[in-house]
């Protein structure tokens, strides 16, 4: 059995029980951090032993993972925060498991790309979920793909890149297209900043970014 279980985005308290008594009850937790993980265990007393599961060992450690699990282990996946699979490791392990016929169950849980499209304020009746946007190869042609799109745009974004981001998106989206920030979700300063492309660009232009970023984008008109 392959639980995927979902862990706060930051606030500790945003865990359900059923994940809690899942992560008592596997014989190992495959975690992205190690240390992010033992800090979330520690303080709900849970000790089970812990691995690593990262995109930089994923691909090495899958047939092992895979063989254990057919051999009876039951294991959790848990990100740093958030739901395993959603721009993190698991869709490797996932997939593998189904073909083997291994059982796999979500939790349903914490997700920020949820409570950032909840409380922006356009439209969340159809919506077009990007991740993180490539880097280099591809980028612009995507971008000027998404111009075209319809639904809300919803994207990750780390506070570096945040500002040339949402220039880029003035360049591409016009600057005049809603949008919405959130950066901190459920933690002491959580921010949630709302308006046109151009606005919230020179909001966060004036002033040092940090925290995870969401950014949710109105889609054509």
């Amino acid at each position: 059995m392959l639980y995927l279980v979902p862990t706060p985005i930051g606030n500790l308290k945003d865990i359900t029980l059923r994940a809690l008594e899942v992560l008592k009850e596997v014989d190992l937790i495959l975690a992205e951090d190690t240390r992010t993980s033992s800090h979330l265990l520690h303080h709900y007393q849970i000790n089970k032993p812990l691995s690593p599961y990262h995109q930089h060992n994923e691909h090495k450690v899958l047939h092992h993972l895979v063989s254990q699990l057919q051999e009876g282990k039951k294991m959790a996946v848990v990100t740093d925060a958030g739901t395993p699979g959603i721009s993190d490791p698991a869709f490797l392990l996932v997939r593998e498991c189904v073909k083997a016929g291994i059982r796999v169950e979500c939790l349903p849980g914490a997700t920020a790309f949820v409570p950032a499209l909840v409380n922006s304020g356009i439209p969340t009746n159809r919506f077009c979920f990007e991740g993180f946007l490539p880097l280099k190869k591809g980028r612009q042609s995507l971008l000027k793909q998404l111009a075209e799109e319809e639904r809300t745009l919803v994207f990750y974004e780390s506070p570096l890149r945040l500002v040339k981001t949402l220039e880029e998106f003035i360049t591409y989206f016009g600057e005049d297209r809603l949008c919405s920030v959130s950066r901190e979700l459920t933690k002491l300063f959580e921010e949630n900043k709302r308006g046109t492309l151009k606005e919230v660009a020179a909001w966060f232009s004036q002033k040092p970014v940090k925290g995870e970023i969401v950014i949710v984008v109105q889609g054509r008109e």
